[in-house]
């Protein structure tokens, strides 16, 4: 004889709290970045703080859930530049849509830069992304587009002039945010002879 596990369906209402604090995340952390404060997020969502935390124990634990659709999207990106038949191109496309992504949330843009100890789920998709560019650098280079000394490193420094577009007005930041990126990638292109590069000075060490 077997016994059933009685189911126990999660109530319309916990669900539609989950909702609101999720959209209230994204609002908060997109706006204000990682160190906006919980009670604010409580707040917008209309929930009083013993239901955010009962949905969500720790910060890091809503921080996962509020961006799961933009880490997923950075994954993706990376897969699709590296299965670019173009490496010059997958190199280019992987640095629009992370400006992009980036560009759409600060907070995304903080979790992604920073060893932010509430976001240290993010240090895995960071390293995977700059061991992506890495690869696709040194293929880019042997095609004789991307210029000779470039270093991940760059990347690195680029992203974190880009967070400071955080300060355009929402409605032009996405505009801005392609501009830099086209900017950026033009300095990135190898010049038509190695006498007219420009040389590039040391790079700082900037990643882990």
């Amino acid at each position: 004889m077997t016994t059933e596990v009685p189911h126990h369906p999660v109530r319309s209402d916990a669900r539609d709290n989950r909702a609101r604090i999720l959209e209230a995340a994204r609002a908060v952390f997109g706006e204000e970045g990682l160190g906006a404060p919980m009670r604010e997020v409580a707040r917008r969502a209309g929930v009083g703080p013993a239901t955010l935390y009962r949905h969500f124990p720790a910060k890091r634990d809503l921080l996962a859930e509020t961006f799961a659709e933009q880490r997923r999207a950075c994954r993706t990106a990376v897969r699709d530049a590296l299965a670019d038949p173009d490496p010059w191109h997958g190199f280019r496309t992987v640095i629009e849509r992370i400006c992009e992504l980036h560009a759409h949330s600060a907070g995304f843009a903080d979790a992604f830069m920073t060893a932010f100890p509430e976001a240290m789920d993010f240090t895995a998709d960071r390293e995977r992304t700059l061991r992506a560019v890495a690869e696709l650098a040194r293929r880019a280079r042997e095609t004789g587009r991307l210029r000779p000394d470039f270093v991940v490193d760059d990347l690195v420094l680029v992203l974190m002039a880009h967070r400071g577009l955080q300060d355009t007005p929402r409605e032009a930041r996405v505009a801005a945010s392609r501009r830099y990126a086209a900017y950026v990638i033009e300095a990135f292109r190898a010049a038509p002879t190695p006498e007219a590069a420009t040389p590039l000075p040391p790079a700082p060490r900037l990643s882990t």
